[in-house]
Protein backbone atom coordinates (compact mmCIF):
# COMPACT_ATOMS: atom_id res chain seq x y z
CA UNK A 1 0.00 0.00 0.00
CA UNK A 2 2.67 2.28 1.08
CA UNK A 3 4.60 1.59 -2.63
CA UNK A 4 1.35 2.23 -4.29
CA UNK A 5 1.09 5.59 -2.61
CA UNK A 6 4.39 6.83 -3.40
CA UNK A 7 4.21 6.11 -6.99
CA UNK A 8 0.90 7.79 -7.38
CA UNK A 9 2.37 11.02 -5.50
CA UNK A 10 5.27 11.43 -8.56
CA UNK A 11 2.93 10.14 -11.36
CA UNK A 12 0.33 12.89 -10.49
CA UNK A 13 3.27 15.94 -10.06
CA UNK A 14 4.62 14.76 -13.34
CA UNK A 15 1.75 16.03 -15.01
CA UNK A 16 2.68 19.29 -14.15
CA UNK A 17 6.11 19.07 -14.77
CA UNK A 18 6.57 19.47 -18.47
CA UNK A 19 9.37 17.20 -19.93
CA UNK A 20 11.09 20.41 -21.82
CA UNK A 21 10.76 22.69 -18.46
CA UNK A 22 13.97 24.11 -16.92
CA UNK A 23 14.05 22.93 -13.84
CA UNK A 24 13.10 18.97 -12.89
CA UNK A 25 10.57 18.63 -10.07
CA UNK A 26 9.40 15.50 -8.85
CA UNK A 27 7.48 15.16 -5.17
CA UNK A 28 7.74 12.06 -3.46
CA UNK A 29 6.00 10.76 -0.07
CA UNK A 30 6.74 9.21 3.57
CA UNK A 31 3.11 7.71 4.59
CA UNK A 32 4.71 6.77 8.13
CA UNK A 33 4.97 10.71 8.66
CA UNK A 34 3.00 12.23 5.57
CA UNK A 35 6.12 13.92 4.75
CA UNK A 36 6.51 15.34 1.15
CA UNK A 37 9.89 15.18 -0.36
CA UNK A 38 11.20 17.49 -3.06
CA UNK A 39 13.63 16.64 -6.08
CA UNK A 40 14.75 19.68 -7.87
CA UNK A 41 17.48 19.62 -10.76
CA UNK A 42 18.77 21.83 -13.52
CA UNK A 43 17.88 19.90 -16.48
CA UNK A 44 21.18 21.69 -18.37
CA UNK A 45 23.76 21.42 -15.65
CA UNK A 46 21.96 18.19 -13.72
CA UNK A 47 22.59 19.68 -10.26
CA UNK A 48 19.96 19.14 -8.01
CA UNK A 49 18.67 19.23 -4.39
CA UNK A 50 16.27 17.37 -2.19
CA UNK A 51 14.33 18.91 0.07
CA UNK A 52 13.13 17.30 3.60
CA UNK A 53 14.58 13.51 2.72
CA UNK A 54 13.46 11.18 5.36
CA UNK A 55 15.74 8.35 7.01
CA UNK A 56 13.26 5.17 5.42
CA UNK A 57 12.59 6.64 2.20
CA UNK A 58 16.49 8.01 1.29
CA UNK A 59 17.77 4.95 -0.69
CA UNK A 60 14.25 5.35 -3.00
CA UNK A 61 15.39 9.16 -3.33
CA UNK A 62 18.90 8.19 -4.54
CA UNK A 63 18.19 5.63 -6.64
CA UNK A 64 15.96 8.12 -8.40
CA UNK A 65 18.70 11.21 -8.49
CA UNK A 66 21.05 8.04 -10.49
CA UNK A 67 18.08 7.12 -12.65
CA UNK A 68 17.82 10.77 -13.83
CA UNK A 69 21.34 11.07 -14.27
CA UNK A 70 21.61 14.33 -11.55
CA UNK A 71 24.55 15.27 -9.32
CA UNK A 72 22.79 16.06 -5.97
CA UNK A 73 24.60 18.82 -4.53
CA UNK A 74 22.61 19.40 -1.39
CA UNK A 75 19.75 17.98 1.10
CA UNK A 76 18.31 20.23 2.76
CA UNK A 77 16.12 19.94 5.74
CA UNK A 78 13.65 23.18 5.92
CA UNK A 79 13.65 22.69 9.97
CA UNK A 80 14.39 20.49 12.70
CA UNK A 81 11.76 17.90 12.16
CA UNK A 82 9.91 16.59 15.12
CA UNK A 83 7.69 13.82 12.97
CA UNK A 84 10.73 11.69 11.11
CA UNK A 85 14.68 11.70 10.87
CA UNK A 86 16.20 13.29 8.54
CA UNK A 87 17.99 11.14 5.56
CA UNK A 88 20.90 13.76 5.03
CA UNK A 89 22.91 11.42 6.64
CA UNK A 90 22.22 8.43 4.77
CA UNK A 91 22.24 10.54 1.52
CA UNK A 92 25.74 11.60 2.55
CA UNK A 93 26.61 8.51 2.33
CA UNK A 94 24.65 7.02 -1.26
CA UNK A 95 25.53 9.91 -2.96
CA UNK A 96 29.28 10.97 -1.95
CA UNK A 97 29.49 15.39 -2.75
CA UNK A 98 26.26 15.66 -1.33
CA UNK A 99 25.86 18.38 1.60
CA UNK A 100 23.62 18.38 4.62
CA UNK A 101 21.61 21.90 4.92
CA UNK A 102 20.09 23.50 7.78
CA UNK A 103 19.45 26.89 9.27
CA UNK A 104 21.92 27.98 11.88
CA UNK A 105 18.83 29.09 13.80
CA UNK A 106 17.93 25.46 14.39
CA UNK A 107 21.08 24.87 16.43
CA UNK A 108 21.38 21.52 14.58
CA UNK A 109 24.57 20.07 13.14
CA UNK A 110 24.73 20.10 9.25
CA UNK A 111 27.86 20.54 6.56
CA UNK A 112 26.19 24.08 5.68
CA UNK A 113 24.19 26.41 7.81
CA UNK A 114 22.47 29.19 6.14
CA UNK A 115 21.57 32.60 7.60
CA UNK A 116 18.33 34.40 7.45
CA UNK A 117 17.81 35.49 3.93
CA UNK A 118 20.69 33.36 2.45
CA UNK A 119 20.25 31.22 -0.48
CA UNK A 120 21.67 27.83 -1.86
CA UNK A 121 22.24 27.58 -5.93
CA UNK A 122 21.78 24.86 -7.97
CA UNK A 123 22.95 25.26 -11.71
CA UNK A 124 20.56 28.61 -12.34
CA UNK A 125 18.19 28.50 -10.08
CA UNK A 126 18.29 29.35 -6.15
CA UNK A 127 16.50 27.18 -4.30
CA UNK A 128 15.63 28.38 -0.52
CA UNK A 129 15.33 31.32 0.87
CA UNK A 130 15.43 31.47 4.59
CA UNK A 131 13.46 33.28 6.82
CA UNK A 132 13.85 33.46 11.10
CA UNK A 133 11.19 32.25 13.24
CA UNK A 134 10.24 35.80 14.40
CA UNK A 135 9.10 36.71 10.75
CA UNK A 136 7.98 33.24 9.10
CA UNK A 137 4.26 33.70 9.96
CA UNK A 138 4.40 37.34 8.76
CA UNK A 139 6.38 36.41 5.92
CA UNK A 140 3.67 33.63 4.49
CA UNK A 141 1.21 35.84 5.14
CA UNK A 142 2.18 38.46 3.27
CA UNK A 143 3.64 36.54 0.46
CA UNK A 144 0.36 34.40 -0.25
CA UNK A 145 -1.09 37.72 -1.25
CA UNK A 146 1.76 38.95 -4.09
CA UNK A 147 1.51 35.76 -5.94
CA UNK A 148 -0.51 34.93 -9.13
CA UNK A 149 -3.38 33.00 -8.09
CA UNK A 150 -2.68 30.08 -10.58
CA UNK A 151 0.27 29.51 -8.77
CA UNK A 152 1.09 25.97 -7.96
CA UNK A 153 1.76 25.63 -4.15
CA UNK A 154 3.04 22.30 -2.71
CA UNK A 155 2.75 20.91 1.07
CA UNK A 156 5.76 20.00 2.97
CA UNK A 157 2.79 17.68 4.63
CA UNK A 158 -0.54 16.31 3.92
CA UNK A 159 -3.41 14.38 5.63
CA UNK A 160 -6.05 14.46 3.24
CA UNK A 161 -4.01 12.63 0.08
CA UNK A 162 -3.82 16.12 -1.60
CA UNK A 163 -0.52 16.68 -3.71
CA UNK A 164 -0.68 20.16 -4.76
CA UNK A 165 -2.58 23.38 -4.64
CA UNK A 166 -2.66 26.98 -5.99
CA UNK A 167 -2.53 30.23 -4.57
CA UNK A 168 -6.39 31.50 -5.22
CA UNK A 169 -7.74 28.00 -3.99
CA UNK A 170 -5.66 28.54 -0.66
CA UNK A 171 -6.83 32.17 -0.19
CA UNK A 172 -10.66 31.40 -1.29
CA UNK A 173 -10.61 28.23 0.63
CA UNK A 174 -7.88 28.04 3.72
CA UNK A 175 -9.85 29.39 6.73
CA UNK A 176 -6.33 30.81 8.30
CA UNK A 177 -5.37 32.84 5.59
CA UNK A 178 -8.71 34.06 4.93
CA UNK A 179 -7.70 35.75 8.49
CA UNK A 180 -6.11 39.00 8.53
CA UNK A 181 -2.18 38.72 9.12
CA UNK A 182 -2.22 39.74 13.17
CA UNK A 183 -5.40 37.28 13.34
CA UNK A 184 -3.22 34.22 11.40
CA UNK A 185 -0.15 34.80 13.61
CA UNK A 186 -2.23 34.39 16.75
CA UNK A 187 -3.61 31.53 15.46
CA UNK A 188 -0.30 29.71 14.47
CA UNK A 189 1.46 30.72 17.70
CA UNK A 190 -1.37 29.11 19.63
CA UNK A 191 -2.22 26.16 17.56
CA UNK A 192 -1.16 23.61 20.78
CA UNK A 193 -1.21 20.25 18.45
CA UNK A 194 -0.58 16.88 19.98
CA UNK A 195 3.29 15.86 20.36
CA UNK A 196 4.56 14.02 16.90
CA UNK A 197 4.76 10.56 17.62
CA UNK A 198 8.87 10.12 16.57
CA UNK A 199 9.97 13.10 18.75
CA UNK A 200 11.41 11.71 21.38
CA UNK A 201 13.85 9.62 18.40
CA UNK A 202 13.84 12.44 15.74
CA UNK A 203 15.00 15.03 17.48
CA UNK A 204 17.98 14.10 19.04
CA UNK A 205 18.64 12.28 15.84
CA UNK A 206 18.07 15.49 13.72
CA UNK A 207 20.69 17.84 16.24
CA UNK A 208 22.79 16.37 14.08
CA UNK A 209 21.29 17.02 11.06
CA UNK A 210 22.80 13.75 9.30
CA UNK A 211 25.95 14.18 10.50
CA UNK A 212 25.70 10.71 12.23
CA UNK A 213 28.99 9.70 12.39
CA UNK A 214 29.30 6.50 14.81
CA UNK A 215 30.90 6.67 18.02
CA UNK A 216 34.53 5.39 18.01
Amino acid sequence: MASAALRVAVRQLSQHSRAGAPVLLRQMFEPKSCTYTYLLGDRESREAILIDPVLETATRDAKLVKELGLRLLYAVNTHCHADHITGSGLLRSLLPGCQSVISRLSGAQADLHLEDGQSIHFGRFVSWMLRCARTLYRSVHEKIFTLPGDCLIYPAHDYHGLTVSTVEEEKTLNPRLTLSCEEFIKVMDNLNLPKPQQIDVAVPANMRCGVQTPPS
